[in-house]
């Protein structure tokens, strides 16, 4: 049984109000309220999570299984093991199309405005999603329309006939972004930080119009991709809800039977190099706010034991933990250079992360915030982490360990994600006592291994008028143009060496990390929230 220790709020409500009654009336009322808090006794709480059954199809499908009958709710989630990522650039705009396009373009027996009736009548709720490893969908339906509900859905996901309209409706639309790519100073830097650091490998892709000729995306496009992703052996279900295991398995049996195997098998994740030349690099763009990001690549990967837990710590610290990280209390607090800024620290699972930070601030302070940047990281190795912040990060990660249980829904998708990614069923638990064996000296030791700081790549977007000379105090600066294919070195200024940088960190699909809460984000991928900070794009 996992133990945990949680503070019950009714408890402590009741019990702050008897006390501060006693203090109002006792020789004790000018103590701080802090001290009576402090003395009061919380009984700990047993803690048992929900176990969630794993049965197997004759197909060979594994599915994993929870019931709650909270509401008269059944909730089904896929995961296909594969994406845009597993094939070659040619193929990148028919995979990206392919979660879209499942909802939208139809299926073998149902023009696509019939699926959205269907739909609607049934009161199905379904998403669709995707990512360079992976494609996802989910559906949600009321229990007594439950074989109705399963069948569309799969139908869907088995038989979808991809609409030629629906096809050119999303070309149309990616077409715009990407003559407007260049619009959002934010996601032009991620997206350039990642083509500098991961070149041609699918993290650094980013949307061309040569990706969205008629050649490469077409409806006989994505068909390709889907047979080759959309299959039984890249599958696992997830079904929670108001339903039992002996009702599911025969619908979930019949809808496999006539689902045909992958054409091939899907390929490997390709391998990744990653690097670029140190150094600073400037993409020219005329506004009055500077984007900043400093990373390099760092080899440490999810589960890597001790040091992954440091890492995750010492992250916090530095730059991830909003208010109380050092970053943000020097960007932001001391210096007042910044709104926000924030650290990163990625570990991917298949190649090389970045370890690294990043910040929008004014023209005129960029070279101060790079600086400040600088020396807050620093300070990780010449002013290590003391006992008291690492205890508070790690409080921070245990006390939000038990929301990752606040659904039973959240639950099954974990256990899809964990399994996807090679990582164990008691994941979670290993992750809390991983969590929980951080001590000072580990985090300090794990920045000592992991820094690199004479190999920091810094990426600015600005004025380059105003920014240029100012810049090339940092180290030789790079100058690169945009275009729709991306940026490319347009001229370079190289004046004599500096003495080493003193630098930061960095990565471009959102990196994995905990929210307030201190919830743990799933191994696969990267939300995209952390742009609404100045945080990384993603990975």
């Amino acid at each position: 049984m996992t133990r945990v220790r949680l503070r019950c709020v009714a408890h402590i409500l009741a019990s702050v109000a008897g006390a501060l009654a006693v203090a109002a009336s006792s020789s004790r009322a000018q103590e701080p309220i802090r001290t009576l808090l402090a003395e009061l006794e919380v009984p700990e709480l047993d803690f048992e999570p929900p176990k969630v059954s794993e049965h197997r199809l004759s197909n060979g499908v594994t599915v994993f299984f929870l019931a709650d009958s909270t509401l008269p709710l059944v909730s089904f989630q896929a995961r296909f093991a594969g994406g845009w990522g597993r094939f070659d650039r040619s193929r990148y705009a028919a995979g990206t199309a392919l979660p879209t396009l499942l909802r939208r373009g139809g299926t073998r027996h149902r023009a696509p405005d019939s699926v959205s009736h269907a739909l609607e009548y049934l009161a199905v709720q379904t998403t669709f999603g995707g990512s360079g490893e992976s494609v996802t969908s989910t559906m949600n339906t009321l229990t007594r329309h439950l074989d109705e509900a399963v069948a569309l859905w799969t139908e869907m996901l088995r038989e979808p006939e991809f609409d030629p309209t629906e096809v050119d409706l999303w070309r149309d639309r990616e077409l715009e972004a990407v003559h407007r790519r260049s619009d959002d100073p934010g996601r032009l830097a991620f997206s350039e930080f990642n083509r500098l650091l991961y070149g041609d490998h699918p993290v650094g892709w980013e949307m061309r119009e040569e990706d969205l000729s008629r050649v490469r995306l077409s409806s006989e496009a994505v068909h390709w991709v889907s047979r080759r992703v959309l299959c039984p052996e890249n599958l696992l279900l997830g079904v929670v809800g108001d339903v039992n295991w002996e009702e599911v398995e025969p619908l979930l049996e019949r809808e496999m039977e006539s689902w045909a195997p992958c054409v091939e098998p899907t390929p490997d994740p390709p391998p990744a190099q990653v690097g670029a030349p140190p150094g600073v690099y400037l993409i020219p763009k005329a506004v009055n706010q500077s984007v900043v990001v400093l990373a390099h690549p760092v080899g440490l990967k999810q589960g890597d034991g001790p040091d992954y837990f440091a890492a995750q710590i010492g992250n916090a610290i530095l730059g991830a933990g909003g208010f109380s990280s050092r970053l943000l209390g020097r960007v932001r607090t001391e210096e007042g250079l910044a709104y926000g800024a924030s650290s990163i620290w990625t570990t991917p699972r298949h190649y090389e992360g970045l370890l690294g930070a990043t910040t929008r601030t004014r023209t005129d302070a960029t070279v101060e915030v790079i600086e400040v940047i600088q020396e807050t990281l620093r300070s990780m190795t010449e002013e290590p982490a003391t006992p008291e912040e690492v205890q508070a990060a790690v409080g921070e990660w245990v006390n939000g360990w038990v929301f990752n249980f606040e659904s039973p829904s959240r639950i099954v998708g974990r256990m899809i994600a964990y399994r996807a990614s090679g990582l164990s069923d008691e994941w979670l638990e290993r992750y809390l006592a991983g969590i929980q064996a951080v001590d000072a000296p580990a985090v300090e030791a794990v920045y000592r291994r992991y820094l690199r700081p004479e190999e920091m790549v810094i990426l600015v977007v600005g004025d380059e008028e105003a920014l240029r000379g100012p810049l090339e105090s940092l180290g030789p600066v790079t100058l690169l143009s945009i275009d729709e294919e991306g940026a490319e070195p347009a001229q370079e200024r190289s004046p004599a060496p500096l003495a080493p940088r003193r630098n930061a960190l960095f990565t471009n699909r959102a990196p994995r990390r905990r929210n307030s809460t201190g919830r743990e984000r799933r191994p696969e991928a990267m939300s995209r929230r952390a742009r609404r900070r100045p945080a990384a794009p993603r990975l």
